[in-house]
């Protein structure tokens, strides 16, 4: 029951940071996971269970509001499922402890990215490149291995490259919801049993998310990104950075 509440907490308060910034579920939530002292491996596969129902809901929106641009959509869908898939497995069956430190710097730098990201100004909106290909693959693979960073680092990327904001963030979400389902049946078929015994930080996770959902949504209006954004950065980077310097004391 312990677990479940600490789940259930973790999963509110990312889920609020991610519906009102459009990322960093997976980095604020797989930051909170790993502080309260779950193993890397099981963290990850219990953000991205839980965020196939947050994805789901996020890209059934934007749909709705003819947010999503088919080509942007389509040349990350492929690459990111592929690369989900392959960071999932190289965490489960290749994770050792002795990888922690590597994990941390990981959110480390995806804190500062979003604490840049909150500074940038937009550039001139242009379609989306070949680039995009091998961006959707990296976002995928380091999603999985980092417990999050799909958004970070696909979504920061586009719109810092001049890519239209709105049609950005639909087309990314819209395309998280089918690479966290690959990550997911990967982390399933690769923890198993250590998977189920850990039900309750998955449903605490999906819990707390779907609690936390409308308030985002108002949030999303309310609050100021900017702020909001480097609060949130300077708490991934202070979590990982404590993680750090703890695993070598």
């Amino acid at each position: 029951m312990k677990l479940f509440l600490l789940c259930l907490a973790a999963g509110l308060l990312a889920q609020l940071i991610d519906g009102t910034l459009g990322m960093a579920y997976g980095v604020s939530c797989n930051s909170l996971l790993r502080t309260m002292g779950i193993p890397s491996a099981m963290a990850s596969a219990s953000v991205h269970f839980a965020e196939m129902f947050t994805t789901l809901a996020s890209g059934i929106s934007h749909f709705r509001l003819k947010n999503i641009g088919k080509t942007l959509f389509l040349r990350l869908l492929i690459p990111g499922i592929i690369g989900g898939a392959l960071g999932a497995y190289v965490l489960s069956n290749l994770y050792n402890e002795k990888f922690d430190p590597l994990i941390d710097l990981y959110l480390i730098i995806m804190g500062v990215v979003i604490i840049i990201k909150a500074f940038r100004k937009s550039k001139t909106t242009r379609d989306p490149g070949m680039y995009v290909y091998p961006l959707g693959f990296i976002g995928g693979f380091l999603d999985a291995v980092g417990g999050g960073g799909w958004g970070p680092v696909v979504t920061s990327t586009l719109v810092a490259s001049g890519h239209d904001v709105k049609k950005t963030i639909g087309s990314v979400n819209a395309a998280e919801f089918f690479v966290t389902i690959a990550e997911s049946a990967a982390f399933t078929l690769a923890l198993r049993a250590s998977f189920l015994e850990n039900i309750y930080s998955v449903l605490g996770l999906i819990v707390g998310g779907v609690i936390a959902s409308p308030f985002a949504a108002i949030l999303c209006k309310k609050l100021p990104a900017k702020p909001l954004m480097i609060v949130v950065g300077l708490l991934i980077v202070g979590l990982n950075s404590y993680s750090f310097v703890t695993y070598f004391i």
